[in-house]
């Protein structure tokens, strides 16, 4: 009787094949070991939230993440939501220094997108891996207190509306959760202890104000570039990492849509998060490339080092 012992052969080209998993893993080991039990804040927006695939991938990241140990917090806005919806309806979306005129009626609209539609989708998303995302607004549990905020258009005061600047964060609720194990999923809308009337928050705001109230590791910001640009538009080259002074010589001479991005990750590292990073969404799985590889992608803000940053500047 003869034995076909062909397979021994194949054996080695098999388990050769599956090497390049093994050293990717292996090259995520000692993020793994640093990033263990830390807070992360990602902020979700762009492309990464009306692309089918990207919204996925995105959904995986972040449960990725939870099971690695980590503690994400995903806050969102919904812009394009937003402007689709108003539309539907008849209201006009308007904008004033780059911020949108939010009339009562369009608030309404604002509150019913973010927590009915985006964040439903976005728990949905997640909870298709387990029972592991919560959703909640900023106004849940006094998470976030804002007052109303005025645009500044050539030196002038100009009313947008219902549109807010947070004035406290009360991380409390966010906290218990994760201290659950479960992923909190934040509408950056927050109410006014002054007057009592819901307020629109920018997200990448609400997302860097969250993270230093939570004492971050990391603040992520998802856009649709793929970092900061060393000399945008004769240059496509990206800045890989920065301190928080060089980034505060950079802001005046930025594009508009960038500036609350990097005001954002400024806050976050002058008031207590390790590291902001700004990543382009529309790359598939870009936080674990950003947080589990060593290159990296994107920019990365630091602190400035210790006895430089000016007393001033501390709180911008």
């Amino acid at each position: 009787m003869t034995v076909n012992h062909s397979h021994e052969g194949k054996q080695p080209t098999r388990k050769h094949t599956a090497l390049p998993k093994a050293r990717t893993l292996i090259e995520a080991l000692p993020w793994l070991t640093r990033h263990h039990g830390k807070t992360v804040v990602i902020k979700f927006g762009g492309n990464a939230m009306v692309d089918e695939e990207l919204k996925a991938a995105f959904a995986q990241d972040v449960v990725f993440l939870r099971h690695a140990g980590l503690r994400p917090v995903v806050v969102h806005g919904g812009g394009p939501q937003i402007s689709a919806q108003l539309d539907k309806l008849g209201l006009v979306s308007e904008f004033k220094a780059g911020l949108r005129v939010t009339s009562p009626e369009a608030m309404d609209v604002v509150r019913m997108v973010l927590a009915g539609q985006v964040q439903r989708e976005l728990v949905g998303l997640l909870n298709q891996h387990g029972p592991l995302a919560v959703g909640l607004t900023g106004e849940d549990a006094h998470t976030m207190t804002a007052t109303k905020r005025w645009a500044d258009i050539d030196g002038e005061r100009v009313d947008i509306g219902r549109v807010g600047e947070i004035t406290e964060i009360d991380p409390g609720a966010v906290r218990a959760l994760l201290d659950d194990g479960r992923i909190p999923v934040v509408s950056s809308i927050a109410r006014s202890a002054d007057d009592g009337h819901v307020y629109n928050i920018n997200a990448d705001t609400a997302a860097a104000a969250l993270a230093a109230a939570l004492g971050a590791e990391t603040l992520m910001v998802l856009t649709d570039v793929e970092g900061l640009y060393a000399d945008w538009p004769n240059s496509d080259e990206v800045i890989s990492q920065l301190t928080a002074r060089e980034l505060e010589k950079l802001l005046p001479e930025l594009a508009s849509g960038m500036v609350p991005k990097m005001e954002g990750c400024l806050h976050a590292v002058r008031n207590g998060v390790h590291t902001a990073r700004v990543l382009d969404g529309r790359v598939q799985h870009s936080i674990l490339l950003e947080i589990f590889t060593d290159e990296g992608i994107g920019t990365m803000i630091l602190p400035d080092p210790e006895g430089t940053a000016d007393d001033e500047g501390e709180d911008q």
